[in-house]
């Protein structure tokens, strides 16, 4: 009887043991790896201009102050058809307007204010001019955020580049803290990045802020200082992990 335990128990132990074994055989290698920065500094150019222009009207009641205020941006909107632009609205809000009598010591209702904006973009800036030249010295038109900016469509492209710039900058960075070791890296076990884009806008000059209530204005030198295109920066930043072979 004892030996018939023994030899059970000797089966068991032997079979936990090989279970052991095959377990660590099979066990996947956990390759050594290194994670390491790799940056890329670009320019895009500016290929597009926009501007924002704002209609804003008061009267005595909600009513009156919007149809005259989408009348006249409807009159705006139609001639911008006729041209290669984008027009987005970014502004349609009405609200009664206060202000403080200082001799009464109270705040008086002035009437009903509407301000509807849209912001329009062309690729060039001579389209943006010809609007300006319109509307300029229009009661009530008032501009906003003249500027030229990047579209996705030329970024995206020059992005992606710098991208793969900065992932081989990560991998030789990776290769000469390894090679003290006499090591160098291998396949990209996994990649993560962040981008940023600084538009490089300058303040404007007051000449755009007035061309548009200037009744007097009939044209507008775009050339004259008031807006700049230096290029857009790119920065992209990238973390990567590689195997070490």
């Amino acid at each position: 009887m004892k030996k018939t335990f023994i030899w059970f128990g000797s089966v068991i132990g032997a079979g936990a043991v090989m279970s052991l074994l095959f377990t660590m055989i099979n066990r996947p290698t956990v390759p050594n790896t290194i994670s390491v920065n790799g940056e890329c500094l670009t320019s895009a150019p500016k290929d597009k201009t926009a501007i924002t222009l704002r209609i804003t009207t008061l009267a005595k009641n909600a009513l009156e102050s919007m149809q005259m205020a989408s009348t006249q941006m409807s009159e705006i909107t139609d001639y911008m058809k006729k041209l290669p632009v984008e027009v987005q609205t970014t502004q349609f809000n009405s609200y009664e307007k206060t202000e403080w009598n200082r001799e009464a010591q109270k705040s008086e209702v002035l009437g009903i204010e509407t301000n509807i904006a849209v912001e329009v973009s062309a690729k060039n800036i001579e389209t943006i001019e010809k609007i300006i030249g319109k509307f300029a010295g229009q009661p009530n038109v008032y501009s906003e955020n003249l500027r030229m900016y990047t579209s996705p469509e030329v970024l995206q492209p020059i992005q992606e580049k710098c991208l793969g710039v900065a992932l081989e900058n990560a991998r030789v960075r990776a290769n000469a803290i390894v090679s003290a070791d006499n090591k160098q890296a291998g396949k990209l076990i996994s990649v993560s990045y962040g981008t940023t884009e600084l538009e490089n806008n300058r303040p404007y000059g007051g000449v755009m802020r007035t061309m548009l209530s200037n009744a007097k204005a009939e044209s507008f030198d775009m050339a004259a200082g008031t807006i700049v295109a230096k290029d857009t920066d790119v920065s992209v930043v990238v973390n990567a992990v590689f195997e070490i072979k």
